[in-house]
């Protein structure tokens, strides 16, 4: 295992390091110490290692992640796995605002709450967190998966298009075209799955489905109110 440890090298240093594996990956795995709240941690990775982070991580960490696993053994600032291609990133602790945004592919995994704009504009990720999500989660979502273990703030969904969304706990309010939908056998197959890539104990039959009323998608002037 390779160390790094981030009180004696810098972001740059590191970034550089983990991307020289992409011609032929020789280390593997990566340990990342003293990370410190630092931005901008294990971005851009396009080879399949492991990377763990022993420490809170900063903005826009594992942003743009390509088949790498990325553990952060703490919480993550704004953005954490932002526009990921494929892969898993997971944060052992909190995530601030907008955790997977526009990520177009691979599976994100919050063990404790994310923050607001949860998935904001995803395109493809599947994200799961097992405790609950701020205002705005999803926003514009298109497609991909969104699995709330605990509950969801206001205007969930808003705008979405075809993201599949399941709540266990309570929804604060709806957003914009967001309705709840019938939770029908393939849906308890698809979170089934979801769960068990998480690695999360929760009984797919106690959530709720979520999804787009399908009025939003050309513009009708009876719903103007509505854009």
């Amino acid at each position: 295992m390779k160390t790094i440890n981030l009180a004696e090298s810098s972001i740059r240093e590191l970034n550089q390091a983990l991307h020289e594996q992409a011609g032929e990956c020789t280390e593997r795995e990566w340990q990342v110490l003293s990370p410190k709240g630092q931005h901008n941690i294990a971005v851009g990775l396009d080879q399949s290692m492991a990377v763990d982070i022993l420490g809170h991580a900063g903005y826009f960490c594992a942003g743009m992640n390509k088949k790498a696993t990325v553990t952060i053994h703490g919480n993550a600032g704004q953005g954490v796995a932002e526009n990921m291609m494929s892969g898993t990133v997971r944060v052992k602790g909190d995530a601030s605002q907008a955790a997977g945004a526009t990520a177009q592919g691979g599976l994100l995994v919050i063990e404790g709450n994310a923050g607001a704009r949860c998935g904001i504009s995803m395109k493809g990720v599947d994200i799961v967190v097992k405790g609950s999500v701020g205002h705005m989660s999803c926003f514009m979502g298109q497609s991909g998966s969104l699995v709330v273990c605990g509950d969801a703030g206001d205007a969930l969904g808003d705008s979405l298009y075809e993201v599949h969304i399941y709540v266990k706990g309570s929804v604060k309010s709806l957003g914009a075209d967001c309705i709840e939908k019938e939770m029908r056998q393939e849906h308890i197959d698809e979170l089934t799955a979801l769960l068990n890539r998480a690695g999360v104990d929760e009984d797919p039959t106690s959530f709720k489905r979520y999804g787009s009323a399908r009025q939003l998608y050309t513009f009708k002037v009876d719903n103007a109110g509505a854009y």
